[in-house]
């Protein structure tokens, strides 16, 4: 069995939903049940590179498995786990936005990272650790003199503070997020522009700090339905909020490639499992739900991939 790590960037708002809520959101955003972080259900990333997938019908089918008719004849060789929150874009003061991460993400994708044994680095994986932040304090990228990766975007002027949404906190510049930033940057990203962006609003705030923005840094958008008799009103009950990861947002996920001797018999290993899926990735993909109304556009980046 082989493992890479799927990222998923979102481009415009991202809507995986739960269905229903119980509380002033109707359609709230899917989120684990012990952490409240939210996440993309791996069905969804699945489900729609099937779609996009040009290969044989056999082929496709060994890959991603059966139409859902046929699902009981024999499993998919490709699995793919939920994609789990790893940069939350937060407003800032400065800079108009950071890309906001916690220790315990870090540590949950510094864990996934050395798991994937297909196209990570490890020698950059070595260089990776994580420090506890004060719930007063944001660490940001070091800056060094003469380099545009430097944490000045976010930072206010003639202080040294970060204000995200509500929240003014200290800024520290340490060296374990400049090899963050620099690790996660060309995973995600592959115009050197960017990933220069990408370090320039780098910051790490506590779990208590993020636990607080999940909450209050998500989009909710108010969505009506007019009556079908011309007159532009609201129909009876065609008010409700819908919720969604905010555009920006990035997540990550495992893609696992477990052929059985049913695939092997089609000579369906493990590399030709991950050139199917390389394939099947188009410049932009729609994920989650609302798809008429742009939501969930995404670019997706399999680390390792030519």
């Amino acid at each position: 069995m082989s493992a890479r790590l799927l990222f998923t960037h979102a481009i415009s708002p991202l809507h995986a939903g739960t269905g229903q809520g119980v509380g002033a959101i109707d359609l709230p955003i899917a989120r684990e049940k012990a952490t409240g972080i939210p996440y993309l259900p791996g069905s969804s990333v699945k489900g729609t590179l099937r779609d996009l997938c040009k290969e044989s019908k056999d082929k496709k089918e060994a890959v991603y498995g059966p139409e859902t008719t046929n699902a009981d004849e024999f499993a998919g060789a490709a699995q793919f786990a939920d994609q789990r929150l790893l940069m939350l874009p937060i407003r800032s003061l400065s800079g108009t936005f950071a890309w906001v991460t916690s220790p315990y993400l870090l540590k949950r994708f510094l864990r996934d990272a050395k798991d994937s044994n297909a196209g990570v680095a490890t020698a950059k994986i070595a260089q990776l650790s994580v420090s506890s932040v004060d719930d007063k304090k944001a660490v940001v990228v070091k800056a060094s003199s003469g380099s545009p990766e430097c944490a000045l975007k976010l930072k206010v002027e003639n202080v040294n503070k970060v204000v995200l949404e509500d929240l003014d906190l200290e800024t520290t510049e340490e060296d374990w997020a400049t090899n963050w930033a620099q690790f996660i940057g060309p995973a995600v990203f592959d115009e050197s522009e960017w990933q220069t962006m990408f370090s320039q609003r780098f910051c790490v705030v506590s779990d208590n700090v993020l636990s607080f923005l999940l909450d209050t840094a998500t989009e909710i958008t108010a969505r009506i339905k007019l009556r079908d008799d011309g007159l532009k009103t609201v129909q009876k009950g065609g008010l409700w909020y819908e919720e969604a990861l905010p555009t920006e947002t990035i997540l990550y996920g495992f893609v696992l490639a477990t052929p059985t001797a049913h695939h092997k018999k089609q000579n369906v290993d493990e590399s030709e499992i991950f050139r199917v899926i390389e394939d099947s990735i188009q410049p932009m993909v729609q994920l989650g739900g609302k798809a008429t109304v742009g939501r969930g556009l995404c670019r997706l980046q399999l680390e390792g991939a030519a």
